[in-house]
């Protein structure tokens, strides 16, 4: 079987090309043809020899995802239906604004932490997703978007369409839970000679998986946003199950030393990661449910719960899907929460939903895949 380098990164592919008998330097032209200049046939790849180029042929291949379908909402957000293997596919959802991009990447195919008021666990889950598949979706996106292939649509005209400046990794799936592939991926966004992302333009999304937080504070740690959505463990048990776990003291600590620690490792390689300041904020995610986690009392128990962490708290309406269980809370009670969370002191915004005519919006996405969970098939109740 052929190796899809686009599963290395830079030290790996050192290490391929000694294999080779060629110099280390080789990686680095290698990772810029792949994903500077998205090329994926050797025979173009000028500055390497026609001897390695067929080596390499022989050996080895540039395979990226393909989409299996495009969905354009009325505000520009484009959703891709990405091809992952035979029977399973993935959902990357690119969020055009007048000053930036972002585009949001899927980790893994489907989601086993379950969480209550998310569409995507609610289908069960398939599988991990692999480092090329992961940064595929970068490759592909940023391949699309480049060309201008969509900007001649009609529903996007009066749209300002941004190259990629952002990336979440807020896709399908637990980031964290698919930690080695994950930290890999970013690595290869973060490389000068691939993508070149700060690590403050790369934000990781998790259910709060404490072990590994610890890790990524130490291996790549990126901008960190944490999906709270509940103010004690009673509920948030409830809600987000891996609560039982990781409960909220232990995953507060682990959030306080994540967001002060003093300097970052050299293993989070590449483009000039700005290391010079000593703390960062987190960011706790709180999707509003109407007569859930809506209630005056909840904010400030939560304004109460956050106090010993720089953070800053993005509300979420929730997005509906097929028998969630679940309403939004009214515009008047997210504004009184953010409100009472803002008297306290607290950095506190209202997310904007995107993108949710093609069902694309935070908890919407749900792919294509054959569930190994036996979720799909369970008639899971509502709180």
């Amino acid at each position: 079987m052929l190796k899809n380098l686009l599963n290395l990164d830079s030290r790996d592919l050192e290490e391929f090309f000694l294999d080779l008998g060629e110099k280390p330097f080789r990686a680095r032209q290698l990772i810029r043809w792949m994903h500077k200049e998205k090329q994926q046939k050797f025979s173009l790849m000028t500055n390497l020899s026609q001897n390695l180029q067929k080596t390499l042929e022989s050996n080895s291949t540039v395979e990226t995802p393909r989409a299996i379908s495009e969905k354009v909402a009325p505000d520009g957000t484009i959703k891709w239906l990405i091809e992952v293997d035979s029977v399973n596919s993935v959902e990357t959802v690119f969020i055009p604004e007048k000053n930036r991009g972002t585009l949001c990447v899927s980790a893994q195919v489907g989601c086993a932490l379950e969480c209550a008021f998310c569409s995507t666990g609610r289908q069960g889950f398939n599988r991990n997703l692999t480092v090329a598949e992961i940064v595929g979706q970068l490759w592909f996106a940023s391949k699309i978007l480049d060309s201008n292939l969509n900007l001649s649509r009609t529903s996007m005209q009066e749209n300002i369409v941004q190259p990629i400046s952002n990336i979440v990794m807020m896709g399908m799936g637990e980031p964290l839970a698919n930690y080695r592939n994950v930290v890999k991926a970013i690595q290869i966004m973060l490389d000068d000679n691939a993508y070149g992302y700060s690590r403050r333009r790369i934000t990781l999304s998790t259910s709060g998986i404490v072990p590994s937080i610890d890790r990524l504070l130490t291996d790549c740690p990126v901008s960190l946003a944490v999906s709270l959505h509940a103010p004690d463990d009673d509920l948030r048990d409830q809600l987000v199950p891996i609560n039982k776990k990781y409960p909220i003291k232990s995953l507060m600590e682990a959030c306080l030393r994540y967001a002060n620690r003093a300097s970052v490792t050299d293993d989070c390689v590449g483009t000039g990661a700005d290391v010079s300041r000593a703390k960062d904020y987190i960011t706790f995610e709180y999707v509003m449910l109407a007569g859930v986690n809506d209630s005056t009392r909840q904010a400030k128990v939560l304004a109460a719960l956050l106090s010993d962490v720089p953070c800053k708290v993005n509300l979420i309406p929730f997005n509906p899907f097929k028998d969630s269980g679940f309403k939004t809370s009214s515009l008047d009670t997210i504004k009184n929460f953010r409100d009472i969370l803002k008297s306290k002191g607290y950095v506190c915004t209202i997310r904007k939903t995107r993108g949710q005519e093609i069902d694309s919006a935070c908890g919407q996405l749900a792919g294509s895949f054959k569930d190994k969970t036996g979720r799909q098939s369970l008639n899971v109740p509502a709180l």
